[in-house]
């Protein structure tokens, strides 16, 4: 399977023919057939065409999140945070380094920040996290 646009819209390429082609919308699953002259390959991945059709916080949160322990960090930034680090190396079962690391990620995907707490380094969640966890609960 091929990932084409047209006039702007990307589409998973389901049957080519001479004439037409089949192709199928992954946001809503609508197929039709458009004409081939005016289809452009895209070169795009069709499983990320079709992951896309996930909203951006909810993917987020499921590519960042890749266990129990992280799912469960960010879990607790969110209910309880924001909290320093002393709080959460004192509260929760993680070396410093397993906590840099997994709020490293954390924050590459835009979910966590840091934040001051009561005068030490903290984190706390984002927006986008809010947002993606409370769709998930």
């Amino acid at each position: 399977m091929r990932s084409v646009e047209y006039r702007g819209d990307r589409y998973l390429l389901l049957k080519h023919s001479d004439e037409s082609s089949l192709v199928r919308d992954p946001e809503t699953g609508d197929e039709r057939y458009l004409p081939n002259d005016e289809l452009t390959a895209t070169g795009d991945s069709p499983l990320a065409i079709a992951a896309r059709t996930v909203p951006d916080p909810q993917r987020r949160l499921l590519t960042a999140v890749h266990s129990d322990q992280i799912l469960g960090l960010l879990v607790e930034l969110a209910d309880r945070g924001p909290l320093s680090v002393q709080e959460v190396l004192g509260r929760y079962d993680l070396c410093e380094s397993d906590l840099h690391g997994q709020v490293g990620e954390l924050r590459a995907a835009g979910l966590v920040r840091e934040a001051e707490v009561a005068g030490e380094r903290g984190y706390e969640t984002t927006e986008l996290a809010d947002e993606a966890l409370s769709a998930l609960r």
